[in-house]
């Protein structure tokens, strides 16, 4: 399966790709899809304007959140680090919703998001890291007390927002409805630019595993690595949050189910843990637009119903390993 992995991934992202494109409130069947010059106009609106800009929206996000995963993961040499859960995407909600008060431009969510989500990564690394070691106890621990702090910042901005704000609760529980064509391309440059940068640190990043001290004797500059990789980090998920809000557990369940397949190598673990990360986010919001449609599950929601059991799995995992 290792082998062909890859295969599987990309021909599962086609097939539901286009399976999504028909399914919805207004069923769109194959022979449409097929002679989508002769449809409607509101099936074309449907179909260029609606349902494909939010699935690729869906696909981009699933590779940046569990891209970062697998990074996150490396440097905080644990598999129970993850940018959702040890606060790091919490951070980039204060940014969104500071932008969102002041009406700027979609590109100055992601910016700001990513100075909010930045500031908070490097506390949390910090404040976690003991003499050159990050115990995941004290790191789950900062990662809520940050959470929490920058979370009443938000909440105190959405009081200040008034009746609109219920367009960002929406929001934070994950919602990629507001898919466009600008948000998409928007999306493609950091997406693109933190794949390269990652694997050209992949040799350096699997060093990290080994422990700081095994990477410092193989030349690698520990500090300086951890410092840039975290950096790229937080930019991709800066931007997932400032476009789809609060969405968990991708860059927790990917890299972990991906690593047992392929192995730690991060050659091998970064190109499929993004396929398969692009997969998974599609297949929960198909299912949050499908199963109580035409109502719309928040993706968050389905994600962490995945999510909080993968979770616990792996803390009572780790807890025994000790």
């Amino acid at each position: 399966m290792k082998r062909y992995l890859p295969t599987i991934l990309v021909l599962g992202i086609l097939f539901l790709g286009i399976l999504s494109i028909g399914l919805g409130s207004v069923p769109i069947s194959l022979k449409q899809l097929l002679t989508m010059s002769e449809a409607p106009d509101y099936i074309k609106t449907i179909v260029y304007d609606i349902r494909l800009p939010r699935i690729l929206m869906a696909l981009l996000i699933g590779m940046m959140l569990s891209s970062s995963g697998v990074v996150v993961q490396a440097v905080f040499q644990n598999p129970l680090a993850d940018p959702y859960i040890i606060g790091i995407a919490a951070s980039a909600t204060f940014g969104a919703v500071i932008a969102y008060m002041f009406q700027l431009p979609d590109i100055l969510y992601g910016v700001l998001a990513f100075v909010s989500c930045l500031l908070s990564t490097f506390i949390i690394f910090k404040l976690s890291n003991r003499k050159g070691k990050v115990d995941i106890t004290t790191l789950l621990i900062v990662g809520i007390a940050v959470s929490a702090f920058i979370g009443a910042f938000t909440s105190f901005a959405m009081y200040l927002i008034g009746e609109e704000s219920f367009k960002i609760t929406m929001w934070l529980m994950g919602y990629l409805g507001g898919a466009t064509w600008k948000k998409v391309g928007i999306l493609v440059i950091p997406l693109v630019f933190s794949m390269i940068f990652f694997f050209i640190q992949r040799t350096q990043l699997d060093a990290l595993l080994s422990g700081d001290e095994e990477a410092h004797s193989l030349g690698v500059d520990v500090q300086g690595l951890k410092v840039k990789v975290l950096t790229v980090s937080a930019l991709v998920v800066a931007f997932s949050v400032a476009f789809s809000g609060m969405i968990g557990f991708v860059g927790l369940i990917i890299p972990h189910s991906i690593r047992m397949i392929v192995g730690p190598s991060n050659s091998k673990l970064l190109p499929n843990a993004a396929l398969a990360g692009a997969l998974f986010l599609l297949i929960c919001d198909t299912i949050g637009r499908l199963i109580l449609g035409p109502v719309e599950v928040p993706i968050g929601v389905v994600t962490a119903f995945f999510g909080a059991p993968f979770f616990l799995y792996l803390a009572f995992k780790s807890k025994g390993a000790r």
